[in-house]
């Protein structure tokens, strides 16, 4: 999938009417039936199957919080396909409404700008459950998971299940990381998905708990390890490229401790400076060529990443200094390409500036829990996003600079946490 880009200069970009805020619309029954029409093609390849849980307590025409894990395109299907005729409020990444707004809208979508504080996001939800008698479909994880495993989970989640005040429904995936990670370049695995569907919280419920409860029972049907449960399963991934490009996730070899010399290519990742070879097997474990692995799981290597990170973080020598391409959302137009530029980052947030001079942005550590970074974005390239309600930076590394997207989302959400225990 690609988006549409228009080539300006800062100045231009800048001069651009703010964004119109709008309410959501309610999608009509063409708009659900055409997409769970669509779904049937990808749902059918992979022997889609589902159970419910529960899901007898939850009325007909009662709108209710879908909260879903998040591996890869095919959740939306899944969500649609599973929740049918319900109507669904989806809410969705602002830069998906780019050049296509109102199709975007037809189907009941609602913009927001990931990990960044948006007020105006559980008024529309509100309203979507209120006036349009809708459910609302949320992917609370906001990024598609880098190595198989939970993303954070913003502590707000239990004040808006307080303040929606509807039952909450929980849709979990298995097999869909395996079948499309998003590391490897939208390169699809013939994989078998399923889903548990389950209803997780009653309106009285969230009535009576409180919101660190109501977190707490949310949190724990986000843990999950999808290359824990292929091995499990005896789920096996047999295609030739299943390492490929595996070193956005792996950037650190654990062996020599170089960085951006990982190269992740056939069925192997391989350290560019020492040699040392790992086989990403079919049934997602990691075999060393010399017999000693470093890890065996890929999720166990990018938790050590993260430990990494943190000391760096704490010893005080962590830094990123990149030359970057610079791309600007101002509107739901295009995304305007506006020059180059030099992205910062360190203990005291990031710092972008470029375009000639024109263009200087700050970023404190406590703005966000987490990070908007991406691998191969709209097919355009790695990406960091920074930015705030009313304008994107997207910020694409020049390939020198070598894999430090994932490495610059961890030292994001590890700043946050050493910022809120310095709070405490």
């Amino acid at each position: 999938m690609k988006i549409k880009t228009k080539t300006l200069t800062f100045e231009q970009v800048m001069k651009l009417p703010e964004r119109k805020l709008k309410n959501p619309l309610k999608p009509g029954m063409f708009w659900r039936l055409l997409i769970k029409i669509l779904a049937k093609k990808d749902l059918k390849e992979t022997n889609f199957t589902y159970n419910r849980i529960g899901m007898e307590k939850l009325g007909k025409k009662e709108p209710c919080l879908i909260l879903m894990n998040h591996s890869a395109f095919i959740d939306l299907e899944i969500a649609e396909s599973i929740m049918f005729p319900r109507p669904l409020s989806i809410v969705c990444t602002s830069d998906g409404f780019v050049g296509k707004e109102l199709l975007m809208r037809l189907i009941g979508c609602i913009p927001t700008n990931k990990f960044v504080t948006d007020i105006t996001l559980v008024r529309n939800m509100r309203y979507a459950i209120q006036k349009l008698k809708s459910s609302i479909l949320m992917y609370p994880e906001a990024s598609y998971s880098f190595d198989g495993t939970a993303t954070p989970l913003p502590d707000s989640l239990g004040k808006c299940a307080k303040l929606l005040g509807v039952p909450v429904i929980m849709i979990k995936t298995y097999g869909a990381f395996a079948r499309d990670p998003l590391y490897n370049n939208l390169q699809v695995r013939k994989v078998k998905v399923a889903a548990d569907v389950k209803y997780l919280l009653s309106p009285r419920e969230i009535n009576d708990l409180s919101v660190e409860a109501i977190n707490h029972r949310i949190q724990e049907q986000f843990s999950f390890d999808n290359f824990k449960w292929q091995q499990e399963n005896k789920v096996l991934v047999k295609e030739p490229f299943r390492a490929d490009f595996l070193n956005r996730v792996l950037f650190k070899c654990p062996s020599c401790k170089a960085e951006g010399k990982m190269e992740g290519k056939g069925i192997h990742i391989i350290c560019g400076n020492c040699g040392k070879k790992h086989e990403l097997t079919e049934d997602g474990f990691l075999k060393a060529e010399d017999g000693q692995a470093d890890f065996t799981s890929v999720p166990d290597w990018y938790k050590w990443e993260r430990s990494e990170v943190r000391k760096e973080l704490e010893e005080g020598s962590y830094k990123l200094d990149v030359d970057v391409e610079i791309c600007v959302m101002k509107d739901m137009k295009a995304i305007y390409k506006v020059g180059s530029g030099h992205l910062h980052h360190d203990k005291d947030g990031f710092v972008l500036t470029g375009c000639d001079g024109k263009l200087s942005y700050r970023q404190d550590p406590k703005f966000s829990y987490s990070l908007y970074s991406d691998y191969y974005w709209y097919e355009i390239g790695d990406m960091i996003c920074i930015g705030n309600m009313k304008i994107l930076y997207y910020c694409f590394p020049k390939k020198e600079a070598g894999d430090i997207v994932a490495k610059t989302r961890i030292a994001t959400e590890e700043l946050y946490k050493l910022s809120r225990q310095k709070d405490a």
